[in-house]
């Protein structure tokens, strides 16, 4: 069932966050993946760019990272050499560097390593969905979605609980940049050009970085080496080590990523099930376990996009792809596309197979974070489900401001407990 309709005329400006504010602009991809595939859209802010939007392009580009490289920025914005040289993460980088810095922490965002974590998440989710239920009216995004992320955040740095509501409140102010709800310094509405060499061109990043610098020091001094930022520290192979700027640009990234996404997937999922009784009865009485999260996730694709650089000229639908061009995936369009999924715009919790590109797959950038966060909505969708009898909407939901994470930023609901 359908749980969700866009709005948009079909010909909305992809470029702006104003554009995302009732929620993707769905007909607008339809009708370019349709007419269209390989659209050179025009950018007042900047550079123009080609925008992807059907699945089998997206995966095959994607699969390419010597002609589409990442090492130039991957959002829309344009940026100097130097500006990307500061504000670099590993995403921001093309193989072989790319994989040098991955593998240091792969291993502790492996499916078997974040399999330990059940018990705990339960434990939080626990927590979380009774506080919750106990007020009957509230907003789900705030009090479910944001909270079991947040608090795995905590498990995953290995920072204090009681340090977690400032660092997510700065992660937010860093991916949710254009949305004056989240930050006092909107990209697309004032100059931000003191903050230019930091992360997302944004202050919260030098604050981040400042509690990083602490932190470490104070886990050294306790010789504390829980936690992946333990991991990114060490030396490789070859005995090279993470620059200090490096070290800052991957925690700012750990924060913002490793909050946000899970949080609006989780959002997207509460908002479906407000919207039909049978979602939540398939629940509490299907077998769908094993495709719920990532159904969940699709719909939500709250990554709507990642940029690339060409490297070379590229041909692709008559169009050619110039040497320097930047490219955008859109993974939001990629996931209705009625080529790859059947019936893409129904909500399917038994759906499979569902070769989803919310979490980039296809290349070498592929989410490090995906295991977490399948297990992650999992859970908390298992654990709610025995707790109420009925969800329904409160209130008018919310979505970001922003072309670049998408999803419901206030979601009110009420509940009937089981």
């Amino acid at each position: 069932m359908t749980v969700w309709t866009p709005t948009d005329t079909g010909h909305a400006d992809l470029t702006s966050h104003d554009t995302f504010l009732n929620g993707p602009p769905h007909n607008t991809f339809a009708r370019l993946r349709a007419e269209d595939p390989v659209h050179w859209t025009d950018y007042a802010d900047g550079q123009g760019f080609w925008s992807i939007t059907r699945m089998a392009d997206i995966v095959e580009m994607n699969r390419n990272p010597k002609v589409f490289s990442s090492a130039r920025g991957i959002r829309m914005e344009d940026q100097t050499y130097e500006e990307y040289l500061a504000r670099r993460t590993f995403q921001e980088t093309d193989p072989p560097e790319h994989m040098q810095t991955r593998i240091k922490v792969a291993k502790a965002f492996s499916k078997p390593v974040i399999a330990e974590f059940e018990s705990d998440i339960k434990t939080l989710c626990d927590e979380i969905l009774d506080a919750a239920i106990a007020k009957g009216t509230f907003d789900a995004t705030r009090e479910i979605a944001r909270q079991l992320p947040m608090r795995m955040l905590g498990r995953i740095l290995g920072t204090p609980d009681e340090d977690l509501p400032w660092l997510v409140e700065k992660g937010d102010a860093l991916i949710a940049n254009t949305d004056p709800d989240f930050t006092d310094h909107v990209l697309d509405r004032m100059t931000t050009d003191e903050f230019r060499m930091m992360p997302f061109n944004s202050p919260a990043g030098a604050e981040l970085y400042q509690y990083a610098k602490e932190l470490m020091a104070k886990k050294d001094a306790a010789g504390d080496t829980s936690g992946v930022l333990h991991l990114i520290l060490q030396p490789g192979k070859d005995g090279s080590r993470i620059s200090e700027e490096e070290f800052r640009n991957f925690f700012c990234l750990l924060v913002a990523a490793g909050n946000d996404t899970t949080r609006y997937s989780i959002a997207a999922g509460l908002q479906a099930l407000t919207h039909d009784p049978k979602f939540l009865h398939q629940m509490q009485t299907g077998n769908i376990w094993d495709t719920a999260a990532d159904e969940i996730i699709r719909w939500a694709s709250p990554t709507m996009y990642f940029r690339r650089t060409a490297t070379e000229d590229y041909e692709a639908h008559g169009k050619t792809i110039k040497a320097g061009d930047k490219v955008i995936y859109w993974f939001v369009s990629a996931n209705r596309d009625d080529t790859a999924f059947d019936d893409p715009f129904t909500f399917d919790l038994n759906r499979n197979p569902n070769r989803h590109v919310a979490f980039g797959q296809g290349g070498p950038h592929v989410c490090l974070g995906m295991w977490l966060a399948r297990l992650e909505v999992r859970v908390l969708f298992q654990e709610l489900a025995k707790r109420i009898k009925a969800i329904e909407p409160a209130g008018e939901p919310k979505f970001l401001r922003s072309n670049f994470v998408g999803g419901y930023k206030e979601l009110p609901v009420r509940v009937v407990p089981a």
